[in-house]
């Protein structure tokens, strides 16, 4: 993993205060509309994001390139896959 404090973010989705399903389900919105190589940074408060957002990225094929839990705050770095 990378130091997350290097990582630029492209785009920031902030999730905080929802649940499951409606962070993956903005997720899914939030990477659709990122250019390709591009990085999300997403802010979460739902722990199941721990198991959702990993599940997410291998089933699509994204990269999580970090991810950090700050006082039941978690943080994710995503890149977009290319395409092709």
């Amino acid at each position: 993993m990378s130091q997350p404090d290097a990582l630029t973010a492209d785009a920031i989705l902030d999730a905080s205060g929802l649940n499951c399903p409606e962070p993956v389900m903005m997720l899914h919105n939030k990477v659709r509309d990122l250019v390709a190589g591009g990085v999300l940074k997403v802010i979460a408060t739902d722990p199941s994001t721990r198991r959702d957002i990993p599940k997410f990225c291998m089933f699509l094929g994204h990269e999580l390139l970090d991810q950090q839990e700050q006082a039941g705050t978690y943080l994710y770095w995503i890149r977009k896959k290319t395409e092709g």
